[in-house]
């Protein structure tokens, strides 16, 4: 079965010892990069926000009011964004014994979020402006839509030049891309008012751009729900890693495999292997890390590994300590999670 190769930005900290493990690494340089980066897109944002917003009123358009609102937005979320980076910078510390690190997906939550509620009201008012249409002066929508391309094309330049694997920075970067998008169904929009007079055009363009935020928000949503939920990295299958490692020579049986991520880029793994009496721990120990570093680009685990001779068989009803020869020996786990894996047939 071919083995799929993890993404190359989900490494974790270095692996550990046997039955235990610690990690960390510092990303002291990306942050002040990632940090610039993002100042400047929100410098760019603001500016022509609060232009937008007296021309939008003038004009009395809907798109350019919910392309400025789309920047409010924009512009909260990259401050979100600032914010959690320095947040997730902090050492680990007391009972947070990975420090602040999931304030980035707190972010891109609160992130995602917030483009499905505003898209939600700027559908409520596309749909009524549709509806019964004010009049608006195409040519400036028009003229303020085209400023706007350029100005969201500058700030998702900027923000491109961030670590978009992290889904904090991919949040922020998506409302302002989603911005870019706006912007262009406007000018559109508005080129359609000056030359045939159709002012439902404007109207469409905020409902076109309502799609995409919404599609952007869901998104955001799952991906960053997927690490609160503690689920595998997408693309990483555990069924698929417990086969692997259960396959390797000395290995009897793994089981209490668990695949997460702390925060993005940073995959965990821990499980609980079984080797035979006459095998070498700590070389098997040695042997899965390297599987799991080259197959899937896992370098954070923690692998207890324990020999079979060394667990008590578990008792039977009739009071004989004996087993059957496909029984799982997991006395030591009494509250075991997920399916057990075998060298035998690879059941799980």
């Amino acid at each position: 079965m071919p083995i799929k190769r993890a993404e190359e930005e989900r490494v974790g900290a270095h692996t550990h010892g046997h039955g235990e493990g610690h990690g960390g690494h510092t990303h002291g340089v990306a942050e002040n990069a990632d940090r610039r980066w993002l100042s400047i897109a929100l410098v760019l944002i603001t500016g022509f926000m609060l232009v937008e917003v007296v021309i939008g009123v003038i004009a009395r358009s809907v798109a350019l009011l919910s392309d400025a609102a789309h920047m409010l937005t924009d512009a909260a979320s990259i401050v979100l964004a600032l914010i959690a980076i320095r947040l997730s910078a902090r050492p680990a510390r007391g009972g947070y014994t990975y420090g602040l690190k999931r304030s980035e997906i707190l972010s891109a939550q609160a992130n995602g979020l917030s483009l499905l509620l505003l898209g939600a009201y700027l559908g409520y008012e596309s749909v009524e402006r549709l509806i019964d249409p004010p009049d608006v002066t195409g040519g400036l929508v028009l003229i303020v839509a085209l400023a706007g391309i350029v100005v969201n094309l500058a700030a998702a330049w900027c923000m491109s030049k961030a670590n978009r694997s992290s889904l904090n920075i991919e949040g922020a970067f998506q409302h302002v891309l989603n911005d870019l998008y706006a912007f262009i169904a406007t000018a559109i929009a508005g080129l359609i008012v000056v030359t045939t007079g159709y002012a439902r055009a404007d109207a469409i363009a905020g409902l076109i751009v309502v799609v995409l935020m919404i599609k952007a928000g869901v998104e955001l949503l799952r991906a960053s729900g997927r690490v609160l939920l503690e689920a595998a990295p997408a693309g990483v299958e555990p069924d698929e890693i417990g086969g692997l490692l259960a396959a390797h020579a000395e290995v009897a049986e793994v089981h209490d495999l668990h695949v997460w991520q702390i925060t993005s880029g940073e995959v965990s793994l821990s499980a609980h292997v079984l080797v035979a009496a006459e095998g070498d721990c700590h070389a098997v120990r040695e042997g899965l890390e390297e599987v799991l570093r080259e197959e899937y680009g896992i370098t954070h685990t923690t692998l207890q590994v324990d020999h079979l001779d060394t667990l008590a068989p578990r008792p039977r009803e009739d009071g004989e300590e004996h087993r059957r020869a496909d029984e799982p020996l997991v006395e030591h786990c009494l509250t075991a999670h997920g399916p057990v894996h075998r060298a035998a047939a690879h059941d799980h």
